[in-house]
């Protein structure tokens, strides 16, 4: 791994708030952390012992199947798009065996939550930051999502 490419995994780490990355691969293992004030601490440590080649990384990797969207070319003047402020895997549960956040119909508020994303294995709650009412969900359980992906249509109330 090069230093560049650490270099862009801290850049990453800082603009989405995260205190951890682990990455193991065949010859190699890394794992950085940030304390409080942002500043990171990097720590690699050999899988094998020796001097193994590293395979390069490819030049472009497959980027998520995006959640295929049935937006309209504008929405009504009252609606509005939850979408999603991260890249992650939606989940519309706390648990594979509780109901979903929130249901068509269900009104909502600025402090609903109405889904979780998991990134890099933190699960990070997703609030509704409207009042309204769900109209539509446009993401299916345990599905990736990519930044900006709309996940729910709400009716925005008074």
């Amino acid at each position: 791994m090069e230093i560049k490419e650490i270099k862009t995994i801290i850049d990453l780490m800082t603009r989405n708030q995260l205190s951890e990355f682990e990455l193991e691969r065949e010859g190699f293992k890394i794992r950085i952390k940030r304390d409080l004030e942002g500043r990171p601490v990097v720590s690699s440590m050999p899988v094998v012992q020796g001097v193994l080649p590293v395979a390069p990384m490819p030049a472009s990797a497959a980027p998520f199947p995006q959640a295929p969207s049935s937006a309209p070319a504008s929405l009504p003047a009252d609606a509005i798009e939850i979408k999603s402020p991260m890249v992650g895997t939606f989940y519309r549960n706390p648990a594979p065996d509780a109901p979903p956040y929130v249901q068509v119909g269900q009104e909502v508020n600025e402090e609903t939550v109405v889904c979780i994303i998991e990134a890099m294995k933190v699960m990070n709650e997703i609030k509704a930051e409207v009042k309204g009412v769900i109209t539509e969900a446009l993401v299916e359980n345990a599905r990736p999502v990519e930044f900006n992906t709309p996940m729910f249509r709400v009716k925005k109330s008074a």
